[in-house]
């Protein structure tokens, strides 16, 4: 880039000529001034920077109020009918803040029966069809969710043990209750 300088003008209608020596010229390489402004502004951001070698210091404040996590306390129980099961699981949020209970599916709880030796005989889910999408469901500070099922069975008299599962990806559950058919 060549940068020259002449004079020009008019007065009294007449054209200004200048016969003294001409005006110093001076010539920059862009890319010399691209590198310099681009050094610049790397050392202007950096250059506030401190490094102390073996050292690491982080700003932690501090509160005077202790920060606890929201609790979710689950009660499960179960009614014996004539025929039948009803289920009853309770979710309760203890905690003043909201909670979003998270599911990786449409299958947010199950439902199953566990025979004498521990083997599955009755399971809620069993045979259904679920969504494959992620659910949330807002449970309020102090609230309570209440799942209830109902089961048709004939099982056999004995001894069993109910299992109720919540399948929440933040808040996992699981709670049994023990029962008996005579």
């Amino acid at each position: 880039m060549l940068i020259s300088s002449q004079p020009f003008g008019c007065v009294s209608g007449s054209a200004l000529h200048s016969e003294s020596a001409p005006l110093p010229v001076r010539v920059m390489n862009s890319r010399l001034l691209i590198s310099l402004l681009c050094a610049g502004a790397l050392a202007l951001a950096c250059g506030s920077l401190t490094k102390h070698e073996g050292t690491a210091t982080t700003s932690t404040r501090h509160s005077s109020k202790s920060i606890t996590a929201p609790r979710v306390n689950s009660t499960f129980a179960v009614n014996i009918e004539p025929h039948a099961l009803h289920f009853a699981l309770n979710l309760t949020n203890e905690s003043r803040k909201n909670v979003e209970l998270e599911f990786p599916s449409g299958q947010q709880y199950d439902f199953s029966v566990l025979d004498s030796l521990g083997h599955e005989v009755y399971r809620w889910g069993a045979g259904r069809m679920f969504t494959q999408s992620v659910q949330n469901r807002n449970l309020d500070g102090g609230d309570t969710m209440r799942i209830e099922e109902r089961a048709q069975t004939s099982l056999p008299r004995g001894r069993y043990v109910a299992v109720a599962t919540l399948h929440s990806k933040n808040f996992p559950m699981k709670e049994s209750s023990a029962f008996e058919l005579r």
